[in-house]
């Protein structure tokens, strides 16, 4: 389906010349060669528990805007990857190291890395252009799309304000629990899981209880997957995961596991782990701080969170109005994000 719709934009994208033929090119290479697709997965899974037909005649239109989110999710990416100056993304060059590559070796004028930042940049946008191009190619139904829309702008404006939470409380210092939290709720849970079945929900026309049980799931859910991530940043094997080991630290990710380590942290302790995040650590200063937040019990708090929040989760569902094959998909779809390797 992104293959076929992406083979769509050739006829817009072809008159502009080469040199955007190239960047939309390099956008569907990123968006089709990786992915869980998992966003798309849990707005068909609300669809479903919400009494969605997959053999219904208006399938194919929900499963193309399901689709979308897959372009919100690669224009995340792209942007975070320029914010956080990440290498790799999927064991690959991030965007924006591609196009500053292709600069050198081209031997352009210029700054090469200024160059591949405003590529990326604008083949993120790009990407959520193309998202609402999507939805709106989907051939949703009047009474559909009505309920769909709205719920559709307040995911893409919670990813964006969850992204300046973000940078705001890196670059302000706040290392408070509570902080680190928020910027999970909207930069992460919102929009990979919660708003997600929420649209899914909306175009089946479900109501505001069961709307409500699978926001709540969505919600811990969400933000027990982003624990799960932030772990990964620091613990995760680079063949699994596809960036450096790490990395997390190297970028100063004020995350959940850094905010509950300084909470715990002697003076010492504190000093070491505030003077390391953001540098060039080299292996073995990553291993020392990976020692020093698990002996300060971040790490078993991190996890308690994850399973905390995974259970009152599944509860919410277990508890819904939801179709039995959708709470089995749930339940699955919980375990597989809170308890992956990747």
């Amino acid at each position: 389906m992104l293959t076929e719709f992406f083979a769509s934009r050739r006829e817009i994208v072809e008159p502009l010349g080469p040199v955007f033929v190239d960047a939309a090119e390099a956008l569907e290479q990123f968006v089709v060669r990786g992915g869980k697709r998992t966003r798309p997965g849990f707005a068909w899974t609300g669809w479903l528990g919400a009494g969605g037909d997959p053999s219904a005649p208006e399938a194919a239109s929900v499963l193309t805007a399901c689709a979308a989110l897959e372009l919100v999710q690669a224009c995340a990416l792209v942007h975070d990857d320029i914010i956080d100056s990440s290498r790799t993304r999927r064991g690959f060059p991030t965007v924006h190291i591609d196009f500053t590559d292709r600069h050198r070796t081209a031997g352009w004028s210029g700054d090469g890395e200024a160059y591949g930042s405003a590529v990326a940049i604008l083949i993120g946008d790009l990407a959520l252009a193309w998202a609402d191009d999507l939805v709106n190619a989907a051939g949703l139904d009047t009474a559909s799309f009505a309920r769909f829309a709205p719920v559709w702008a307040r995911m893409r404006t919670e990813v964006l304000g969850g992204q300046l939470l973000d940078i705001n409380g890196e670059a302000g210092g706040d290392e408070s629990v509570e902080a680190a939290l928020r910027i999970n709720r909207y930069k992460t849970a919102a929009y990979t899981i919660e708003r997600p079945l929420h649209l899914g929900a909306a175009l089946a026309g479900a109501d505001d209880a069961l709307v409500a049980a699978l926001r709540t799931y969505g919600t811990d859910v969400g933000i027990a997957f982003q624990l799960r991530d932030d772990l990964l940043g620091v613990f995760g094997d680079p063949a699994v995961t596809g960036k450096p080991s790490g990395d997390d630290l190297r970028e100063g990710k004020r995350t959940v596991l850094i905010a509950e380590a300084l909470r715990r942290a002697d003076p010492e302790s504190a000093a070491l782990i505030r003077t390391g995040l953001g540098t060039d650590l080299d292996d073995e200063a990553v291993d020392r701080l990976r020692t020093v937040l698990i002996d300060l019990g971040a790490v078993d708090d991190v996890e308690r969170r994850i399973t905390e929040l995974t259970e009152t989760g599944l509860a919410a569902i277990a508890h819904s109005a939801a179709t039995p094959a959708a709470k089995h998909l749930l339940h699955d779809m919980a375990l597989a994000a809170t308890r992956r390797t990747a």
